[in-house]
């Protein structure tokens, strides 16, 4: 079941005296956290709304103005915490899906469609998307691009033609 709620940032510092939010984002830019109607923050097993009602890039942060949320007490108090976006309030183009979507995947070989291990993580190191690979022999890292990479299918699992020895001794092992 996919989750419906996504982490899409952290709230680090406060802006200014009237409540305003200075935010992390972790979408694909801040750009994305900025447009969003809502953000959500977790309240135990629920996730309370707090409207956007204002939001704006500055550098790589979205400086936020959100319901409810007026004073710089008020802001402070949210320093730290996670906030969550809605999945069908984030845009993803077609043929693209969301990293949380591959944890637990198996990871198979495209040839014979042998299963190699499964998606434990999702890393980014030096810009590069890099997956976690658990399989019996230990934990891999393998680099998420085409010429490894070459079909990702939510249902069935991620199809890779890894270089000869990186499953045995080649790759980066934990």
């Amino acid at each position: 079941m996919k989750q419906p709620y996504l982490s899409a940032g952290r709230v680090i510092n406060t802006h200014g005296f009237r409540g305003t939010v200075k935010l992390e984002s972790y979408c694909d830019s801040p750009e994305v956290l900025s447009k969003l109607p809502a953000l959500y923050f977790k309240r135990g097993d629920a996730f309370e709304e707090k409207r956007l009602l204002h939001a704006s890039v500055f550098r790589q942060f979205v400086l936020a103005d959100l319901e409810g949320i007026t004073t710089e007490e008020a802001a402070n108090a949210l320093r730290g915490v996670e906030v969550f976006a809605k999945r069908e309030d984030l845009p993803l183009p077609k043929g693209a899906h969301f990293v949380v979507d591959l944890i637990g995947l198996p990871v198979k070989h495209i040839d014979t469609g042998a299963v190699l291990g499964s998606i434990l993580d999702v890393e980014t190191r030096a810009g590069r998307e890099l997956y976690k690979v658990e399989t019996p022999d230990g934990v891999f890292y393998l680099p998420a691009v085409k010429e490894f990479v070459k079909r990702v299918d939510l249902d069935e699992g991620v199809f890779v033609d890894p270089i000869p020895g990186l499953l045995d001794q080649g790759g980066e092992r934990v």
